[in-house]
């Protein structure tokens, strides 16, 4: 059951130089899309005193800082990637990797809360820096900072590409917190503690055999009867 090490250190560097260019990668894009809610329509709604606002800024903010956590879980694999031997990088890429697992599953549960929130308000809270009555007749007004004609689609298609990358960075980083933990031998740990508990109360039960006793006192016997 216990099949960790299957990897030869060559197959270890293929796939995580390819794990971490995927991660940079993806950590970057979803850095951008981050940057690009806040700027377009965020910092315009942000009100301390509104729940579902702040709870939009507490979101994006978060995926912001898992996004370069991501980022970094990247470098850090390519790094290690190059050089197998140090145990630092290892234990640095563990951490990092762990990091982004976490930080990846609270964003794509803070996201899906912010759509549900949106949807159940068609818009309400994105709105709320404009002063108008009809959205319709006034695509375009000083009254507003933004289009609003447009904010409410641009930023529920920016949170599902979000949730998309989100997801592929989770995958991504599991995978390269499994590669890690493989690289530093902890399921082997695990294997023997678990052997040696196993095979403690066997120890008795093999040598409590009253069969093999006799055996061996026929044995004696023998050998004092030869003398």
């Amino acid at each position: 059951m216990c099949q960790v090490g299957h990897l030869d250190p060559s197959s270890h560097q293929r796939v995580l130089m390819k794990t971490g260019l995927i991660l940079l990668i993806i950590g970057h894009l979803n850095f951008i899309t981050g940057a690009f809610v806040h700027g377009t329509v965020l910092r315009f709604v942000v009100n301390p005193r509104d729940a579902i606002s702040l709870q939009y800024a507490v979101t994006n903010a978060a995926s912001i800082i898992s996004a370069l956590l991501t980022i970094s879980c990247g470098i850090a694999a390519l790094m290690l990637s190059r050089y197998l031997s140090p145990s630092t990088l290892k234990w640095a890429v563990f951490a990092l990797s762990a990091s982004s697992s976490l930080g990846c599953l609270s964003c794509l549960l803070g996201l899906a809360v912010s759509i549900g929130l949106t949807l159940g308000s068609q818009g309400r809270v994105l709105l709320a820096p404009c002063t108008f009555a009809n959205v319709a007749l006034t695509p375009v007004s000083r009254e507003c900072p933004f289009d609003p004609t447009r904010v409410y689609s641009s930023t529920l298609s920016l949170w599902v590409i979000s949730l998309l990358l989100y997801s592929m960075e989770m995958i991504f980083s599991i995978r390269c917190f499994l590669l890690t933990i493989d690289l530093l031998h902890l399921g082997c740990c695990c294997c023997g503690v678990y052997r040696r508990k196993v095979s403690l109360p066997a120890a008795p039960v093999e040598s409590s055999n009253p069969g093999q006793c006799l055996d061996l006192l026929r044995l004696d016997s023998v050998e004092t009867a030869q003398l």
